[in-house]
């Protein structure tokens, strides 16, 4: 189904590598012969985690990160994310991610979900685990560049800031939906 909406490339040409991603040219023909140009930006898949647990006072809670975000020029809090390196399975990833940014490990990580965050142009899909069973073992382990205060939310009070302010990022949007589809269904 769909197989005529295929286009074939012809040829790739690399425009920029940006280090954290490379973009790239690529000319392609449909199979009625059109002819075209396309931006393709070629990034490593994407992490992000949804760590969870039940504080000392009965409340369920998100450890998240407040930072500065160079592209929106403010302080946002989100989910610990990152970047799978080659050739390393997207849950290691995860657990690695979350011990660098929170000195946090989680004795259970479960995909919750897997997306392309855009495929009109990106080629990289963005993973969800679901951490649980926290364990602090340590403290952060940052990039150079990377400055990260771990906190700590009661699920409700981020579910009700979905999308304001500080809580306005993408990602951490499906997060969100991924979190609560497996409350209201059961299933993840």
């Amino acid at each position: 189904m769909g197989e005529g909406l295929v286009w074939t490339n012809e040829r790739r040409v690399l425009e920029r590598d940006c280090h954290i991603f490379k973009v790239s040219t690529i000319h392609r023909v449909a199979r009625d012969g059109r002819e075209g140009d396309f931006v393709e930006i070629d990034s490593p898949d994407w992490v992000t985690m949804i760590p969870v647990f039940v504080g000392t006072d009965g409340v369920e809670r998100f450890v998240m990160e407040r930072q500065f975000r160079h592209g929106a020029e403010k302080v946002t809090i989100e989910f610990p994310a990152g970047l799978v390196e080659r050739g390393e399975d997207p849950i290691d990833a995860a657990r690695r991610e979350l011990l660098e940014e929170t000195g946090a490990i989680c004795g259970k990580c479960t995909l919750m979900g897997r997306v392309c965050p855009n495929s009109a142009f990106m080629n990289n899909h963005s993973n969800f685990f679901l951490m649980e069973d926290l364990q602090l073992v340590g403290s952060q382990n940052l990039d150079d560049n990377e400055e990260i205060d771990v906190i700590t939310i009661p699920v409700d009070q981020a579910i009700r800031l979905m999308g304001t302010r500080q809580f306005d990022n993408g990602m951490m949007m499906l997060a969100l939906g991924f979190y609560l589809r497996s409350k209201v269904t059961g299933c993840i």
